[in-house]
């Protein structure tokens, strides 16, 4: 039962339908929400639709690339005008590309800085914009532990989540007078769309699994549960936290 968490009728906005903002979009449809996913890439989003739609709901789809603030204000007043408003906003956009600082090109800061953290700035503006004029609504970005920690041949990344957290923090105050929460989960080492490919190279798995107190990766399911308290009722007086789900990563 889902009841408890609020979110019956609610408007949400998911930005990203990857692994993460797919299995988002799946648990808050479930949950009773109202959903709009939004991905430059229409065969992701019609994927994570079929994923909901095995569930017995549905979601309506937007195609957008949100790496111009044009186009994410657009994704916004959109998604505002097929739901008929806007309560929640779930941002689950990002890349990685991993190497050395010294081998590191403009043209790739440039990309993980514009798709990681000014997406991030231009929808969340876009949508706390309406959500502070309407007195009310909760917005969710997936950071990570590479906001917090120093992985080897991570810079640009970890760098656009720092800042992710960090700016979410600035709006988290702005806001909180006008009823509005932002808040970040930012996961640990997890198997996702993303790390597939970094985790099956040999070892891999196996080395990142040894820096895990709890023995193991994480889940997309085992982010899912966060987000989905963090956009509740429950979490109406939850601001301007980064919430890790890491398996207690960051405490070694």
């Amino acid at each position: 039962m889902t009841s408890w968490l609020g979110l019956e009728g609610r408007s949400v906005l998911v930005a990203g339908a990857g692994g993460l903002g797919s299995a988002c979009s799946t648990a808050l449809a479930v949950a009773g929400a109202r959903v709009v996913i939004v991905d430059v890439d229409e065969g992701r989003l019609e994927l994570a639709q079929k994923t909901v739609r095995a569930e017995g709901y549905d979601v309506e789809l937007v195609t957008a690339d949100l790496t111009t603030a044009g186009a994410c204000r657009e994704a916004v007043r959109e998604a505002s005008s097929i739901l008929g408003g806007l309560d929640v906003l779930v941002h689950a956009v990002g890349m990685n590309d991993r190497r050395p600082v010294l081998e590191t090109t403009d043209e790739v800061w440039e990309q993980l800085m514009t798709v990681n953290l000014g997406s991030a700035f231009w929808i969340g503006q876009a949508a706390g914009r309406l959500m502070c004029a309407n007195r009310q609504g909760r917005i969710v970005y997936i950071s990570s532990v590479s906001g917090m920690l120093a992985h080897l041949n991570h810079a640009p990344y970890a760098a656009s989540k720092g800042g992710l957290n960090q700016m979410m923090k600035v709006m988290a105050r702005e806001w909180a007078a006008s009823g509005v929460t932002v808040n970040a989960v930012a996961p640990g080492y997890t198997e996702t769309d993303l790390t597939r490919a970094y985790l099956d190279k040999p070892g891999m798995r196996a080395d990142m699994t040894s820096l895990v107190p709890a023995g193991r990766l994480g889940t997309v399911e085992d982010v899912v549960g966060p987000v989905l308290f963090l956009v509740s009722e429950q979490a109406a007086f939850v601001t301007g936290h980064v919430m890790y789900v890491d398996g207690g990563r960051v405490l070694v």
